[in-house]
């Protein structure tokens, strides 16, 4: 059979499996440029089981926001269109199961596998500054889709497949092509299309054994490609025979792919094993005593030394291999330290993100209340942003994004606390500054921005943005929460945008508002 016939008799096949309706509707409605957040959220909500596994994984450390979400609008307001499709795409997937026809293929294994593989691509993608990762995990979560449709539809075929790789140590892509007359790269990409993927998620499925493969420009494309790649050679750290061999191989070709250097290579090693693990739990998979990656390597290197050793050699060499693990225990934890710090910085701006906003708010409010002080948030948003990147592009909005934060921070003192809020808001925490101050800091800001272009070498841009001013004195207002505070000065960004938008609007009760 050629490969059309196949594709053909694949998507006839009563075993293909089906995508549930809500994520079949949700990848039409998202293809749709007037689709709204609202339309999202109320497609959703009509899942209940689906809705409570999405506000599961939302208010879990998969995310680390430190406000509990408590609704399908609000997670999707707060995690965007893309993650929320992921993650409805990634439940949906997890859901599919075994066919009617026994088959050699272990169906469990497969998920245990899929799903270590998108933690082992999110992780690395998330080494890389700049890039995208809204969408990583289900693109790692399905590369290798076309297995699955395999076992369903081709079960004999594919059991002589499994048969051939593990006899005769045929790579798997060759077993498949000589056996069945396609390879599952090809086999997932086909029907993904046929359910119609967005080409972000397709690409990666085509090209994820084959990275060089791909000749496009999109770098958000290449990048995915690069990071699935690598995580299939990861997870064979944890699940192969030989972890040694893939272990260099993953260095080595982490370095090529995706330019990291090896304080993040170490990184990644170290603490693939416990998201794995994690992510068992949000996902609704058993995935037990999954090992370190150090520990596999460890038990891997005695195994071969004890081979050619008598007995007292062998208690010599178990002693030292105890000291050594003992060592790289240590040494793990003191990396673990220093990335917990990385952890509270936005890849993308280099600010603080949102989780560690939260935490300082807290922290200052305390402080104020202490110390009688006044506090003031500034909530800032770049005006029209999205038509911003519908016209200039993703890669010229993300230059945008950092060369704003660059120019926010210098014209803050050096205790105001920068951060990302979601997306293109910001907000600015600023102690011991009072309304009259803050509408100084917010204008001086604004100015900025709508003053100055931002030039990349090629092209300059312009931009302007919005500011919401919220300011109070904790020890003296009842009841002052950070919420209602945040709140405040969100209710005042919108009415900076109602008013036309490049302007400062400040919350105050009694007034109820002013713009300027």
């Amino acid at each position: 059979m050629n490969v059309d016939h196949i594709l053909q008799k694949v998507k006839s096949s009563e075993e293909l499996p089906t995508l549930p309706t809500v994520a079949s509707k949700l990848i039409s409605l998202t293809s749709k440029e007037d689709t709204t957040l609202s339309d999202i959220a109320e497609l959703i909500s009509k899942d209940i089981s689906l809705s409570a596994k999405i506000l599961k994984v939302s208010n879990s450390a998969f995310y680390s926001f430190p406000q509990q979400i408590g609704s399908i609008h609000q997670a999707v307001s707060i995690l965007g269109t893309n993650a929320v499709r992921s993650l409805v795409l990634s439940f949906s997937f997890l859901s599919i199961r075994s066919g009617k026809k026994a088959s050699q293929f272990n169906f469990e294994l497969f998920w245990q596998r899929s799903l270590a593989l998108a933690v082992a691509s999110k992780l690395i993608l998330e080494k890389v500054k700049g890039a995208n990762t809204e969408e990583i995990f289900i693109s790692g979560l399905l590369q290798n889709l076309g297995e699955l449709i395999f076992a369903r539809t081709f079960p004999d075929e594919y059991d002589k497949v499994l048969e051939d790789v593990q006899e005769n140590q045929h790579d798997t892509i060759l077993a498949e092509e000589n056996i069945i007359g396609a390879n599952h790269c090809f086999i997932g990409f086909e029907i993904a299309r046929h359910w119609g993927f967005p080409e972000a998620l397709l690409l990666p499925i085509l090209y994820h054994h084959a990275p060089e493969e791909y000749t496009g420009q999109d770098a958000k494309i290449k990048h995915t490609i690069s990071a699935v790649y690598l995580g299939d050679i990861l997870i064979n750290i944890l699940y192969s025979e030989k972890p040694e061999d893939y272990h260099k191989q993953f260095g080595r070709e982490a370095r090529k792919q995706l330019k990291l250097n090896p304080g993040d290579i170490e990184s990644i090693l170290g603490e693939i094993h416990r998201h794995v693990e994690l992510a068992g739990e949000y996902f609704g998979l058993k995935i037990k005593n999954t090992r370190s990656i150090q520990d596999i390597l460890q038990e891997a290197n005695i195994r071969l030394s004890l081979m050619n050793l008598d007995y007292d050699q062998m208690n010599k060499q178990l002693i030292q291999a105890k000291i050594e693990l003992e060592k790289l225990t240590e040494e793990l934890e003191e990396k673990n330290r220093i990335l917990d710090n990385l952890a509270n910085v936005d890849g993308l701006t280099e600010v603080y993100n949102h989780r560690y906003f939260q935490n300082s708010l807290e922290q200052e409010i305390d402080r104020a209340e202490r110390n009688d002080n006044t506090l003031s948030l500034l909530l800032i948003d770049i005006d029209h942003f999205k038509m911003f990147n519908d016209n200039y592009g993703h890669q010229a909005g993300d230059f945008v994004l950092k060369k704003f934060c660059e120019r926010l921070k210098k014209n803050l003192r050096k205790y105001d606390i920068l951060s990302r809020y979601g997306g293109e808001e910001f907000v600015v925490i600023l102690p011991e500054t009072d309304l009259d101050e803050a509408s100084t800091v917010a204008e001086k800001l604004r100015l900025a921005i709508a003053e100055n272009s931002f030039d990349d070498g090629r092209e300059q841009y312009r931009v302007t943005a919005s500011f919401g001013i919220s300011s109070g004195r904790p020890a003296t207002e009842d009841g002052f929460s950070k919420n209602e505070f945040i709140s405040k000065a969100d209710h005042a960004l919108y009415t900076a945008k109602e008013n036309g938008r490049n302007q400062a609007a400040i919350y105050q009760p009694k007034k109820k508002w002013f713009s300027f």
